[in-house]
C-alpha cells in the first residue's frame, strides 16, 4: 500500500520509554530494554538533574529511529516538551502519555485523546450531513 508507514516486520520492533525512574525500572524488568552495539538504549530515565534539552533530544531521537514502533512517554514529561509532542504527527512511532506513580494522568492534557475526540466528532458531524 503506496503511502502508508512501514512498521518493521522482523521482530526488531522496540518500545521506547521516557519516565521517572520507577516506571522505566518496571518496563526493564518486563524485557522492554535494549541496548544496540553503538550503546544506545530505548529509554531515559527523567529525574530531578534531566534537562529539558536531554529530554527533547531523546523524543527526536525515538522517534526518528526506525526500529522503534511505539514510545511511552510519562505525561508529566510530555509537558515538560508539549510543543514537540503536540507537533509530532506520524503514526509510526506511535507516542503515548502514561501515568506515573507520582502524577495522575490527565486525560485534558493527552494529545493522543485530543486528536481521537477531535476526529470522532468532524465525523459525527459529517455523517449527520449524510
Amino acid at each position: 500500500m503506496a503511502g502508508r508507514p512501514s512498521i518493521p516486520t522482523n521482530s526488531s520492533a522496540l518500545i521506547a520509554i521516557i519516565a521517572d525512574e520507577d516506571t522505566v525500572t518496571g518496563f526493564l524488568l518486563a524485557g522492554v530494554g535494549n541496548v544496540d552495539l553503538r550503546k544506545k538504549t530505548n529509554y531515559l530515565i527523567v529525574d530531578n538533574k534531566t534537562t529539558v534539552k536531554q529530554i527533547e533530544d531523546a523524543f527526536k531521537e525515538f522517534t526518528t529511529r526506525e526500529d522503534i514502533a511505539i514510545v511511552l512517554i510519562s505525561q508529566y514529561v510530555a509537558n515538560m516538551i508539549r510543543f514537540l509532542v503536540d507537533s509530532y504527527n506520524k503514526p509510526v512511532p506511535a507516542i503515548l502519555e502514561i501515568p506515573s506513580k507520582d502524577h495522575p494522568y490527565d486525560p485534558a492534557h493527552d494529545s493522543v485523546l485530543s486528536r481521537v475526540k477531535y476526529l470522532f466528532s468532524t465525523e459525527s458531524v459529517a455523517s449527520d450531513r449524510r
